[in-house]
């Protein structure tokens, strides 16, 4: 396939290096346009309209881009710098994806503006482990295994998200899923500085999650990788139809 990869973490992160390397290995034609910083929780941001953008060379068919990483998908097919590509692929994005973690996530609206273009295209996201180790051997392995199966399920209008579970062993096979409800318990601290601004810091606090049966946190919390077909916009399809249960 002729695949155009980018992701939300930057053009450094190991989850898109490992892939690009491993695709390519495969003898897929890969073009890697990614952030050339960590743009994580960026959504569906642009910076195009308004501050022209700058592509560097990073080595064969590799570029950074220093906006976000839906202006790396419309600068790289409006331009054809990857030719028409046969998927748009996002990640694997250093943690997951699951749920409302979709209403922020650069990584899945990179996804969601590459079937904007009507180009089937796939998000990956790797789940966290509490002690912070990532097992992205795995986690790619299991991506170019499954790869060919999760681009043949994408429509019109939409985009495959997909969480891996992040194992020593790897993911156990996967699952079809709808998104899951996240509530985030966070907070800001605000500072007076001397000159009279105020500083506002973030804190992440706890995230619960309603874990229904056969949502996507309950599919990875049984070591399987989660697949949801998630709508393009939200007024796409049957509301009833769980992939559209994001918008709800």
């Amino acid at each position: 396939m002729n695949i155009l990869l980018t992701n939300d973490d930057g053009c450094e992160s190991p989850g898109i290096l490992l892939l690009a390397a491993a695709l390519r290995e495969s003898g897929h034609r890969v073009t890697v346009v990614a952030p050339d910083r960590n743009r994580s929780g960026t959504s569906h941001s642009i910076m195009f309209l308004d501050t022209p953008l700058v592509l560097k060379d990073r080595g064969p068919d590799t570029w950074s881009c220093s906006g976000t990483p839906v202006d790396c998908v419309v600068i790289a097919l409006l331009s054809e710098i990857s030719g028409k590509p046969d998927l748009v692929l996002s990640g694997i994005n250093r943690g997951a994806n699951l749920g409302t973690d979709l209403l922020y996530s650069g990584t899945a609206a990179a996804a969601r503006q590459g079937s904007l273009f009507k180009t089937p295209s796939v998000a990956l996201s790797l789940a966290e482990r509490p002690e912070g180790s990532f097992y992205w051997d795995k986690a790619v392995q299991f991506s170019l295994a499954h790869l060919e199966e999760w681009a043949a399920q994408w429509k019109p209008d939409t985009f495959v998200n997909v969480n891996l579970p992040n194992t020593p062993q790897g993911p156990g096979g996967t699952a079809p899923a709808f998104p899951s409800r996240r509530q985030y318990h966070d907070g800001v601290t605000i500072l007076d500085a001397p000159n009279g601004d105020r500083y506002c810091f973030f804190s992440a606090g706890e995230v619960t999650v309603s874990s229904q049966d056969g949502s996507d946190r309950d599919v990875v919390s049984r070591n399987l990788a989660a697949v949801s077909l998630i709508w393009g916009h939200p007024v796409s399809g049957d509301p009833r139809d769980p992939a559209a249960r994001i918008w709800g």
